[in-house]
This record gives C-alpha cells, sequence and structure tokens, in this order.
C-alpha cells in the first residue's frame, strides 16, 4: 500500500509540472495550431491544392523559430522548397521516381548546392526534406512545382501573421517588460550581496554569486527581444517610425552586458571578502544598495524611453546618475591604504557598473561620464 501511494503521488507530482509547462507555454502551442491549420485551408481553397503539404510545414518551422529571426527564416524556407524541388524535379526526370540512387542523388545535390550558396542550417534542412518528400512520397511534374513554393510561401507568410497578433497593438511591450524583468534581478543581486556583506554571511555571498554567473541569460533574454521587436516594427507599417528608438536602445546593450559582467567580478570579490578576518567596512552595504537604485532607474529610463515617454526618461536616467555617483563617493570613502584587494576590487566594479550604466542611458557623453564618476571618486581630474 505505501508503494502504492509513493507512486500515485510521483504520478500527480509528474502530471502537476506537466499543467505547469502547458499553462505556461500555452501561446507557441496555439500559435503553431492555428497557423499550421489556416495555411492548410488557404493553400486546399484559394490554390486548390489537394495536399498542400508543405503549407503547414512552413508554419511551423518558421513558428518554431525565436521571434526576430522569424522573416528571415520564412524567406529560407520558401527558398529551401524551391531549391529542393528544383533538384528533385530534374533527378527524378533523369534516374526515375523511387529509386536508391535517386534518393542518394537528390540529398547529395540538394545540401551540396545549399552549402554552396552559404544557406543557413534551416534552410539545408528544409531543401532536402522537400526534396526527398517530392521523390518518395509525392514524384514531381510539371502542374506540381509552383503549388509547392506558393505552399510554402502561405506557410511562412501565415506563420509571419500569427506570430504577430498577440502584440499588434504594442510591438514593443514584450521588449519593455525584458528590460525592467532584467533591471529588477540586477538591482535585487546587487541587495543581496550588499546584505551579504553587512552579515559577512559567506554562504548568502555565495548564493548571490551563483545567481550573478546566471545573468548572462537575461542579456541574451534582451538581445533576443531587441530582434523580435525589430522585427515586429518592421511588419506593422505605421509603427516603422520607432526603429530609430529602438536602434538607441539596441546600441546600448553592450553597456549592459558590461554591467553584469561587473556585478559578477563585484559579486565574487564580496564572497571573498566575507571570508577574511579583516572586518567588513560598515558603509559598504549602503553603497552597494545605492547602486542597485541606481539600475533600478536606469531600467525605468530604457522602459520610458521605448514606451515614448521622454520626460520621464530623462527624470529616470537623471535618478540613475544620483545614485550611481552616490555610490562611487560612498564606495570611494571606504578605501584607504592598507585595505585588503576584494574591497579594491569591489570599489573598483562599483566605478565601471556606474560607469557602464550612466553610458547606456546616454545622460551624456562618454568622457563627461567619466569624469563626473572619477570627481566622486575623489580622483584628480585628467
Amino acid at each position: 500500500m505505501r508503494r502504492a501511494g509513493e507512486a500515485a503521488m510521483v504520478r500527480w507530482s509528474w502530471f502537476r509540472e506537466a499543467a505547469g509547462r502547458v499553462r505556461q507555454g500555452w501561446l507557441p502551442v496555439v500559435e503553431g495550431t492555428v497557423a499550421a491549420t489556416v495555411a492548410w485551408v488557404l493553400a486546399t481553397r484559394l490554390v486548390g491544392h489537394p495536399q498542400p503539404f508543405f503549407a503547414p510545414a512552413a508554419a511551423l518551422i518558421v513558428l518554431g523559430q525565436a521571434r526576430g529571426q522569424r522573416m528571415r527564416r520564412a524567406v529560407e524556407v520558401v527558398l529551401g522548397v524551391a531549391a529542393g524541388v528544383l533538384v528533385a524535379d530534374v533527378v527524378v526526370q533523369a534516374l526515375g521516381p523511387r529509386t536508391s540512387w535517386t534518393v542518394f542523388t537528390v540529398i547529395l545535390l540538394t545540401i551540396v548546392l545549399a552549402v554552396a550558396v552559404g544557406a543557413s542550417s534551416v534552410s539545408v534542412v528544409q531543401a532536402a526534406v522537400s526534396a526527398l518528400y517530392l521523390v518518395v512520397v509525392a514524384p514531381p511534374t510539371e502542374s506540381l512545382i509552383p503549388f509547392r513554393f506558393v505552399d510554402a510561401l502561405i506557410g511562412g507568410a501565415v506563420a509571419l501573421v500569427a506570430s504577430q497578433l498577440v502584440d499588434a497593438r504594442r510591438p514593443l511591450a514584450p521588449l519593455v517588460a525584458e528590460f525592467r524583468q532584467t533591471f529588477e534581478d540586477l538591482a535585487g543581486l546587487l541587495r543581496e550581496v550588499a546584505d551579504a556583506l553587512d552579515g559577512r554571511d559567506e554562504q548568502a555571498a555565495l548564493a548571490a554569486l551563483d545567481r550573478a554567473r546566471g545573468m548572462d541569460a537575461a542579456v541574451e533574454r534582451l538581445r533576443d527581444a531587441v530582434l523580435a521587436a525589430g522585427e515586429a516594427l518592421t511588419l506593422h507599417v505605421r509603427r516603422r517610425r520607432h526603429l530609430g528608438r529602438l536602434r538607441t536602445v539596441d546600441a546600448s546593450i553592450g553597456q549592459i552586458d558590461y554591467a553584469v559582467r561587473n556585478v559578477r567580478v563585484l559579486a565574487r570579490a564580496g564572497v571573498t571578502l566575507t571570508r577574511l578576518a579583516t572586518p567588513v567596512p560598515a558603509d559598504l552595504g549602503g553603497a552597494v544598495r545605492c547602486l542597485a537604485d541606481a539600475v533600478q532607474a536606469a531600467g525605468e529610463a530604457f522602459a520610458a524611453d521605448l514606451d515614448g515617454r521622454d520626460a520621464a526618461a530623462d527624470e529616470h536616467a537623471g535618478r540613475a546618475e544620483t545614485a550611481a555617483l552616490d555610490a562611487v563617493r560612498g564606495a570611494g570613502r571606504l578605501f584607504a591604504s592598507g585595505q585588503p584587494l576584494p574591497l579594491a576590487m569591489i570599489v573598483g566594479q562599483v566605478r565601471a557598473t556606474a560607469i557602464d550604466l550612466l553610458r547606456g542611458v546616454g545622460v551624456d557623453d562618454d568622457a563627461a561620464v567619466l569624469g563626473r564618476v572619477d570627481e566622486a571618486l575623489g580622483l584628480p581630474a585628467v
């Protein structure tokens, strides 16, 4: 009975986890199902193709790509189908359908052709599958060649439309949400480091360092979100005027990446400092919290800029500058000769993070930002 009960609990746990994954990923399920079905209906009703295999297949392949890459993938799928059909038709006419040599020759020539023109892996696979399908399942005839191409074109177009429906009214909303989440996570990480330093808690410092090592994934999500937003704006003719704003934000991703790396080094130095016998300066945690406030304000500045709220973006950028300079001043006052190396590293990373944040939000040119940060640190003007 006990084993039966444990087995039932395991099954129930698995079911709950599976249901949770479905709830979290319901959108791709609906997108793929609806897009493939619509592509099939359009190909059968509008084109009159009795077996439009490539229409739903192309829709699913395009939707399987990350947002921001779907326009390019749609073009690649269509070109891949065209190339595969062309090769299959020529080879079948020469060697006949459904023979081993035909299959071998078609796959070889299709892949070689796709690689020679520099096609992506998706295009290579699509071209080979298209050619193989026509050789094995439906040997091509002259009347079928345009059908396959049109099927792929319909599937790709339907996938692009389906992928934009959710955010049609606010194509930048997912990017705004991603910026807010990234900067909230980074600010929360800095506050965890500050708490660990205040309590000289090595385990808490290690946990913060482990979290810092995972922040690279957040930067990659930001890059993907920028690509997706660019694709969405390109497909929305009336909103293309926002592309300039998006390019400005995209140029700041590099500075955000630098800031994330700086915080990771800061967290690592925090672990070392909690292990030393020397006391942690009382105000060090406060300086790191000021830096967290600067990160939070910078995230709000990016979000407001993307929303087109220029006055709010400038206000948040000003708050980010004030908090960043306060963090640098607070950290700089703590460092003196004879202090341990980890403290010097934390001070240096507070400075570096402040510089990258202020460069990212564009409060001023690089030279002016560097001058103000170093002045706050107490360094002589250059």
